[in-house]
Protein backbone atom coordinates (compact mmCIF):
# COMPACT_ATOMS: atom_id res chain seq x y z
CA UNK A 1 0.00 0.00 0.00
CA UNK A 2 1.33 3.48 -1.40
CA UNK A 3 2.17 5.79 2.05
CA UNK A 4 -0.12 8.52 2.69
CA UNK A 5 1.10 11.75 1.36
CA UNK A 6 0.30 14.65 3.82
CA UNK A 7 1.00 18.38 2.42
CA UNK A 8 2.09 21.33 4.81
CA UNK A 9 3.71 24.41 4.60
CA UNK A 10 7.38 24.38 5.63
CA UNK A 11 7.48 27.06 8.73
CA UNK A 12 8.16 25.10 11.98
CA UNK A 13 4.95 25.69 13.35
CA UNK A 14 3.27 24.17 10.20
CA UNK A 15 5.43 21.08 10.37
CA UNK A 16 4.64 20.57 13.93
CA UNK A 17 1.08 20.73 13.14
CA UNK A 18 1.49 18.56 10.61
CA UNK A 19 3.48 15.93 12.31
CA UNK A 20 0.81 15.47 15.32
CA UNK A 21 -1.40 15.15 12.26
CA UNK A 22 0.68 12.35 10.76
CA UNK A 23 1.29 10.48 14.10
CA UNK A 24 -2.26 10.17 14.93
CA UNK A 25 -2.97 9.17 11.39
CA UNK A 26 -0.17 6.42 11.78
CA UNK A 27 -1.96 5.17 15.19
CA UNK A 28 -5.23 4.86 13.59
CA UNK A 29 -3.39 3.09 10.50
CA UNK A 30 -0.25 1.65 11.43
CA UNK A 31 1.49 3.31 8.41
CA UNK A 32 3.62 6.21 8.66
CA UNK A 33 2.67 9.03 6.81
CA UNK A 34 4.74 10.69 4.27
CA UNK A 35 5.04 14.79 4.97
CA UNK A 36 5.34 16.85 1.42
CA UNK A 37 6.67 20.47 2.31
CA UNK A 38 5.27 22.89 -0.03
CA UNK A 39 5.62 26.52 -1.05
CA UNK A 40 2.92 29.25 -0.18
CA UNK A 41 2.35 32.82 -1.73
CA UNK A 42 2.27 33.86 1.86
CA UNK A 43 5.54 32.24 3.06
CA UNK A 44 7.30 33.42 0.22
CA UNK A 45 6.44 37.32 0.24
CA UNK A 46 7.15 39.52 2.81
CA UNK A 47 4.08 42.12 2.32
CA UNK A 48 1.64 42.57 4.70
CA UNK A 49 -0.93 39.96 4.37
CA UNK A 50 -3.85 42.11 3.69
CA UNK A 51 -1.76 43.79 0.86
CA UNK A 52 -2.19 40.15 -0.41
CA UNK A 53 -5.20 39.81 -0.51
CA UNK A 54 -5.67 37.85 3.49
CA UNK A 55 -8.08 35.10 2.66
CA UNK A 56 -6.37 31.87 1.73
CA UNK A 57 -2.82 33.21 0.91
CA UNK A 58 -1.64 29.89 2.87
CA UNK A 59 -3.80 27.80 1.83
CA UNK A 60 -3.98 27.94 -2.34
CA UNK A 61 -0.62 25.83 -2.99
CA UNK A 62 -1.93 23.53 -0.20
CA UNK A 63 -4.82 22.69 -1.93
CA UNK A 64 -3.53 22.68 -5.89
CA UNK A 65 -1.14 20.11 -5.03
CA UNK A 66 -3.82 18.63 -3.25
CA UNK A 67 -6.46 18.65 -6.71
CA UNK A 68 -3.35 17.30 -8.92
CA UNK A 69 -2.93 14.59 -6.95
CA UNK A 70 0.42 15.59 -5.42
CA UNK A 71 -0.71 14.90 -2.20
CA UNK A 72 -3.45 12.79 -0.76
CA UNK A 73 -3.86 15.03 2.43
CA UNK A 74 -3.31 18.71 3.91
CA UNK A 75 -3.39 20.06 7.05
CA UNK A 76 -4.29 23.73 8.03
CA UNK A 77 -4.54 26.28 10.62
CA UNK A 78 -8.21 26.40 10.15
CA UNK A 79 -8.20 30.07 10.95
CA UNK A 80 -6.07 30.89 7.84
CA UNK A 81 -8.70 29.06 5.68
CA UNK A 82 -11.43 31.20 3.77
CA UNK A 83 -14.84 30.21 4.94
CA UNK A 84 -16.39 28.81 1.49
CA UNK A 85 -16.15 25.39 0.85
CA UNK A 86 -13.39 24.61 -2.05
CA UNK A 87 -14.92 23.17 -4.89
CA UNK A 88 -13.73 19.23 -4.96
CA UNK A 89 -12.21 19.26 -1.10
CA UNK A 90 -13.86 18.37 2.28
CA UNK A 91 -12.43 19.06 5.68
CA UNK A 92 -12.50 15.32 6.76
CA UNK A 93 -11.61 16.41 9.91
CA UNK A 94 -11.28 18.88 12.58
CA UNK A 95 -9.12 17.35 15.79
CA UNK A 96 -9.63 18.08 19.46
CA UNK A 97 -9.24 21.76 19.26
CA UNK A 98 -6.01 23.76 21.41
CA UNK A 99 -5.92 26.75 23.27
CA UNK A 100 -7.88 29.38 21.42
CA UNK A 101 -6.24 32.74 22.89
CA UNK A 102 -3.26 34.89 22.06
CA UNK A 103 -0.53 35.39 24.08
CA UNK A 104 1.65 38.02 24.79
CA UNK A 105 5.10 37.76 24.53
CA UNK A 106 7.17 40.76 26.35
CA UNK A 107 10.24 41.86 27.59
CA UNK A 108 10.39 42.01 31.90
CA UNK A 109 7.95 39.87 31.80
CA UNK A 110 4.79 42.75 31.43
CA UNK A 111 1.84 41.99 30.90
CA UNK A 112 -0.81 44.09 28.92
CA UNK A 113 -1.35 46.45 31.55
CA UNK A 114 2.05 46.91 33.22
CA UNK A 115 3.84 48.20 29.04
CA UNK A 116 4.93 51.58 29.21
CA UNK A 117 2.98 54.44 27.58
CA UNK A 118 4.56 53.84 23.93
CA UNK A 119 6.02 50.55 23.86
CA UNK A 120 6.83 49.33 21.00
CA UNK A 121 3.99 45.87 20.16
CA UNK A 122 4.28 44.14 16.77
CA UNK A 123 1.30 42.02 14.96
CA UNK A 124 0.65 41.00 11.40
CA UNK A 125 -2.91 40.60 12.81
CA UNK A 126 -5.51 43.32 11.46
CA UNK A 127 -7.72 42.05 14.05
CA UNK A 128 -5.11 42.27 17.01
CA UNK A 129 -4.19 45.58 15.58
CA UNK A 130 -7.49 46.81 16.16
CA UNK A 131 -7.84 45.10 19.70
CA UNK A 132 -4.34 46.37 20.85
CA UNK A 133 -5.72 50.33 19.82
CA UNK A 134 -8.44 49.22 21.77
CA UNK A 135 -7.73 48.06 24.78
CA UNK A 136 -4.15 50.22 24.75
CA UNK A 137 -4.81 53.71 22.34
CA UNK A 138 -0.95 54.78 24.08
CA UNK A 139 0.94 51.64 22.62
CA UNK A 140 2.94 52.15 18.93
CA UNK A 141 1.41 48.88 17.45
CA UNK A 142 4.78 47.97 14.57
CA UNK A 143 3.14 45.69 11.81
CA UNK A 144 5.63 42.36 11.29
CA UNK A 145 5.63 38.98 9.45
CA UNK A 146 7.68 36.40 10.47
CA UNK A 147 7.62 32.68 12.07
CA UNK A 148 7.33 32.66 15.40
CA UNK A 149 11.12 32.52 16.27
CA UNK A 150 11.77 35.38 14.39
CA UNK A 151 8.93 37.62 16.33
CA UNK A 152 10.50 36.22 19.86
CA UNK A 153 13.79 37.23 18.43
CA UNK A 154 12.53 41.12 17.91
CA UNK A 155 11.67 41.13 21.49
CA UNK A 156 14.52 39.48 23.07
CA UNK A 157 16.96 42.05 20.69
CA UNK A 158 14.89 45.14 22.32
CA UNK A 159 13.51 45.84 18.44
CA UNK A 160 10.22 45.68 19.95
CA UNK A 161 8.93 45.50 23.81
CA UNK A 162 6.36 42.74 22.96
CA UNK A 163 4.25 40.72 20.36
CA UNK A 164 1.19 38.89 20.41
CA UNK A 165 0.71 35.36 18.86
CA UNK A 166 -1.34 32.49 19.32
CA UNK A 167 -0.95 30.46 22.31
CA UNK A 168 -1.38 26.85 20.19
CA UNK A 169 1.38 28.04 17.72
CA UNK A 170 3.72 28.66 20.84
CA UNK A 171 2.32 25.78 22.79
CA UNK A 172 2.85 23.54 19.59
CA UNK A 173 6.40 24.69 19.08
CA UNK A 174 7.37 24.28 22.88
CA UNK A 175 8.01 28.01 23.32
CA UNK A 176 4.96 28.54 25.65
CA UNK A 177 7.77 29.74 28.04
CA UNK A 178 8.13 32.85 26.12
CA UNK A 179 3.95 34.03 27.03
CA UNK A 180 3.80 36.74 30.02
CA UNK A 181 0.11 37.31 29.86
CA UNK A 182 -2.09 34.85 28.06
CA UNK A 183 -5.10 37.08 26.63
CA UNK A 184 -8.82 36.02 28.27
CA UNK A 185 -11.54 35.22 25.65
CA UNK A 186 -13.86 37.06 26.98
CA UNK A 187 -12.45 40.28 26.67
CA UNK A 188 -9.95 39.55 23.94
CA UNK A 189 -11.52 37.08 21.58
CA UNK A 190 -9.63 35.65 18.91
CA UNK A 191 -9.63 34.39 15.53
CA UNK A 192 -12.85 32.29 14.50
CA UNK A 193 -10.94 29.22 14.40
CA UNK A 194 -8.27 30.08 15.86
CA UNK A 195 -6.15 26.62 17.69
CA UNK A 196 -7.67 24.17 15.56
CA UNK A 197 -6.61 22.48 12.78
CA UNK A 198 -8.63 21.47 9.39
CA UNK A 199 -7.44 18.21 8.04
CA UNK A 200 -8.70 18.59 4.12
CA UNK A 201 -8.78 15.97 1.24
CA UNK A 202 -10.52 15.45 -2.23
CA UNK A 203 -14.14 15.18 -1.70
CA UNK A 204 -15.19 11.49 -1.44
CA UNK A 205 -12.14 10.62 0.07
CA UNK A 206 -13.00 12.27 3.86
CA UNK A 207 -12.73 8.22 5.34
CA UNK A 208 -8.56 9.11 5.02
CA UNK A 209 -8.94 10.86 8.24
CA UNK A 210 -12.48 11.18 9.31
CA UNK A 211 -11.05 8.91 12.33
CA UNK A 212 -9.51 12.53 13.79
CA UNK A 213 -12.81 13.79 13.49
CA UNK A 214 -13.44 15.84 17.53
CA UNK A 215 -17.70 16.52 17.15
CA UNK A 216 -17.76 19.18 19.79
CA UNK A 217 -14.38 21.24 18.33
CA UNK A 218 -16.43 21.21 14.67
CA UNK A 219 -19.03 22.86 16.35
CA UNK A 220 -17.17 24.81 17.85
CA UNK A 221 -15.37 26.23 14.64
CA UNK A 222 -18.27 25.99 12.41
CA UNK A 223 -20.72 28.35 14.92
CA UNK A 224 -17.44 31.03 14.56
CA UNK A 225 -16.29 30.85 11.13
CA UNK A 226 -19.96 30.57 9.60
CA UNK A 227 -20.93 34.30 11.51
CA UNK A 228 -17.56 35.58 9.84
CA UNK A 229 -19.34 34.52 6.14
CA UNK A 230 -22.32 36.00 7.29
CA UNK A 231 -20.68 39.02 7.95
CA UNK A 232 -19.04 38.66 4.46
CA UNK A 233 -15.25 39.57 6.54
CA UNK A 234 -12.42 37.62 5.18
CA UNK A 235 -10.23 35.86 7.50
CA UNK A 236 -7.88 38.86 8.05
CA UNK A 237 -10.71 41.09 9.01
CA UNK A 238 -11.19 42.76 12.57
CA UNK A 239 -13.66 40.06 13.80
CA UNK A 240 -12.84 38.07 16.51
CA UNK A 241 -15.12 35.23 18.22
CA UNK A 242 -15.29 32.76 21.02
CA UNK A 243 -17.79 29.89 20.97
CA UNK A 244 -18.23 27.54 23.88
CA UNK A 245 -20.10 24.52 24.92
CA UNK A 246 -21.31 24.01 28.13
CA UNK A 247 -24.00 22.02 29.79
CA UNK A 248 -25.98 21.38 26.61
CA UNK A 249 -25.66 24.29 24.91
CA UNK A 250 -23.50 26.41 22.51
CA UNK A 251 -22.78 29.85 23.68
CA UNK A 252 -21.30 32.28 20.81
CA UNK A 253 -19.86 35.93 21.45
CA UNK A 254 -18.35 37.60 18.36
CA UNK A 255 -16.76 41.18 18.55
CA UNK A 256 -16.33 43.50 15.38
CA UNK A 257 -13.75 45.86 15.77
CA UNK A 258 -12.75 49.56 13.75
CA UNK A 259 -8.97 50.24 12.72
CA UNK A 260 -9.84 53.34 14.28
CA UNK A 261 -10.84 52.61 17.93
CA UNK A 262 -12.72 56.14 18.28
CA UNK A 263 -15.16 54.98 15.58
CA UNK A 264 -18.68 53.65 15.73
CA UNK A 265 -19.68 52.72 19.22
CA UNK A 266 -17.86 54.69 20.89
CA UNK A 267 -15.27 52.14 22.06
CA UNK A 268 -13.99 50.64 18.43
CA UNK A 269 -15.74 47.38 18.39
CA UNK A 270 -19.45 45.60 18.43
CA UNK A 271 -20.57 42.71 20.56
CA UNK A 272 -22.92 39.83 19.91
CA UNK A 273 -23.78 37.11 22.29
CA UNK A 274 -26.34 34.44 21.63
CA UNK A 275 -26.85 30.75 23.37
CA UNK A 276 -28.97 28.03 22.24
CA UNK A 277 -29.78 24.29 23.37
CA UNK A 278 -27.38 22.08 21.04
CA UNK A 279 -30.69 19.88 21.00
CA UNK A 280 -33.35 22.30 20.15
CA UNK A 281 -31.68 22.42 16.41
CA UNK A 282 -30.74 20.18 13.24
CA UNK A 283 -27.78 23.32 12.82
CA UNK A 284 -26.66 25.01 16.21
CA UNK A 285 -23.49 25.86 14.69
CA UNK A 286 -25.64 27.65 11.96
CA UNK A 287 -29.05 29.23 14.03
CA UNK A 288 -26.81 30.72 16.29
CA UNK A 289 -24.34 32.29 13.41
CA UNK A 290 -27.61 33.56 12.13
CA UNK A 291 -28.82 35.07 15.19
CA UNK A 292 -25.28 36.58 16.28
CA UNK A 293 -24.69 38.19 12.55
CA UNK A 294 -28.01 39.66 12.30
CA UNK A 295 -27.76 41.31 15.53
CA UNK A 296 -24.62 42.54 14.56
CA UNK A 297 -25.61 44.37 11.17
CA UNK A 298 -28.77 45.34 13.30
CA UNK A 299 -25.73 47.48 15.76
CA UNK A 300 -23.69 48.92 12.57
CA UNK A 301 -21.29 46.13 11.49
CA UNK A 302 -21.68 46.70 8.14
CA UNK A 303 -20.51 50.86 9.17
CA UNK A 304 -18.04 50.34 11.39
CA UNK A 305 -16.20 46.50 9.15
CA UNK A 306 -16.35 49.81 6.24
CA UNK A 307 -14.39 52.20 8.80
CA UNK A 308 -11.59 49.58 9.47
CA UNK A 309 -11.18 48.92 5.71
Amino acid sequence: MTALRIGTRGSALAVAQTNTIAAALAAKSGAAPEIVVISTEGDRSSEALSSLGGTGVFATALRDALLSGDVDVVVHSLKDLPTAAHPGLAIAAVPKRADARDALCARDSLTMDTLLPGARVGTGSPRRVAQLKARRPDLEVVGIRGNVDTRLAKVASGELDAVVLAAAGLERLGRLDAATELLGLDGWPTAPGQGALAVEVRAGEEKLASALEHKSSRILVEAERQTLALLEAGCSAPVGAHALIDDGMLFLSVRVYAADHSTGSGTGYLTSSHALYLDDTRDPAGELAERVSKELFDLGAAELMGAAQ
